[in-house]
């Protein structure tokens, strides 16, 4: 969990405004309701990275501080569910409150990631599309450990008119409900 800081810390605040006509944006959504935001997310599918090589069951729970700043705490078991927990904290704030889909995270002062919400359900808040303007940084989480295929569907088409490679995209084992 340790390396998933340090590389989010390594994805760098590049523009999403793609310069060829036959690249899309990645837009953020106009508006995130904070209060319900909050909570525990379950990493549903994701692209491989060091920092979460070998783990399974990921979660991110996120907390509102008094200071306006959100505390993150990822965490995930190495190799089975039955694994050892690795987990990491650290916190997130909304850079320009009239872009609230676009997060800055931090594991490693003063090291900040990119997080973009692309996609939300705004109802329900029962999953969220992650990615950054980068094309090497995507998630698909949940409410709950398991997501219809018929949503899942829908997040993989998203991320792929928002320009993703969708061959890098994989499951994350999580637990039965």
């Amino acid at each position: 969990m340790v390396k998933l800081l340090s590389i989010l810390l390594l994805v760098t605040s590049t523009s999403c405004t793609m310069n060829k006509a036959d690249k899309p944006q990645r837009v953020t959504v106009a508006k995130v309701d904070l209060e319900r935001y909050m909570g525990v997310w379950y990493e549903i599918a994701r692209f491989p990275h060091s920092f979460e090589k070998g783990l399974v069951g990921v979660t991110a729970t996120y907390t509102k501080l008094p200071s306006g700043k959100i505390e993150v705490l990822n965490q995930g078991y190495k190799g089975t569910l039955d694994g050892k927990r690795s987990k990491v904290k650290g916190w997130a704030k909304i850079p320009d409150s009239n872009e609230p889909g676009r997060l800055k995270v931090y594991f490693f002062w003063p090291f900040g990631g990119e997080y973009l919400v692309l996609d939300l359900d705004e109802e329900n808040y029962s999953y969220v599309l992650v990615g950054s303007s980068s094309p090497n940084y995507l998630w698909i989480m949940s409410r709950t450990p398991q997501m219809s295929e018929e949503t899942y569907n829908y997040l993989v088409g998203k991320a792929k008119e928002l320009g993703y490679n969708l061959e890098k995209l994989e499951k994350v084992p999580q637990p039965e409900q």
